[in-house]
């Protein structure tokens, strides 16, 4: 997933990896925040593979500033992973959501129709955080405040994400 983040934030303009860094912060926020230590290996391992290069620039100290910027290579291999993204970027919602954030660069819409499909499939599919007998839990099963406030929740975030999908796709498909 950071690599897509690199390749997608890129994409729009070339960026120095403190930039990087505080865009692919504000992007998963706290929930999954992304340290030096996996963002300048991963930033390495694209530009060992051509996906990405490096130029120095003037900083505002004595140090210079590395930039980067993607390769006509990453910028395929972007649209390659946006076009065909493994299930867990359909499943995770924040993995999605990172999904979404780069899907309108992928210039065809039958392709980004696709991948929203593939979430709303995903969506439609029976499911709950809670189980009795192997059959999911509605939030009217569930005695406990608590756990009915979380598939309370989870009923109407689902149903709103499920009624954007189907919007998105009836338009992209039109």
């Amino acid at each position: 997933m950071l690599a897509l983040q690199i390749l997608g934030f890129l994409y729009g303009e070339p960026l120095h990896g403190y930039e990087l860094r505080a865009r692919i912060g504000r992007l998963t926020g706290h929930v999954r925040p992304v340290s030096d230590g996996a963002l300048y290996p991963a930033i390495a391992r694209l530009e060992s593979a051509g996906l990405l290069r490096r130029r120095e620039e003037a900083g505002s100290g004595p140090a210079p500033r590395q930039v980067l910027s993607i390769t006509d290579a990453g910028r395929e291999e972007l649209l390659r992973r946006l076009r065909e993204p493994k299930d867990s970027e359909i499943s995770d919602q924040m993995r999605f959501f990172t999904l979404l954030t780069f899907l309108s660069a992928l210039p065809s819409r039958e392709d980004r129709a696709r991948v929203l499909r593939r979430r709303l499939d995903f969506l439609e599919e029976p499911s709950s955080f809670f189980y009795r007998d192997g059959a999911p839990l509605r939030a009217e099963d569930v005695e406990d405040p608590y756990r009915r406030g979380i598939l309370l929740i989870a009923r109407a975030a689902g149903k709103a994400e499920r009624a954007w999908l189907r919007e998105t796709i009836a338009d992209l498909e039109s």
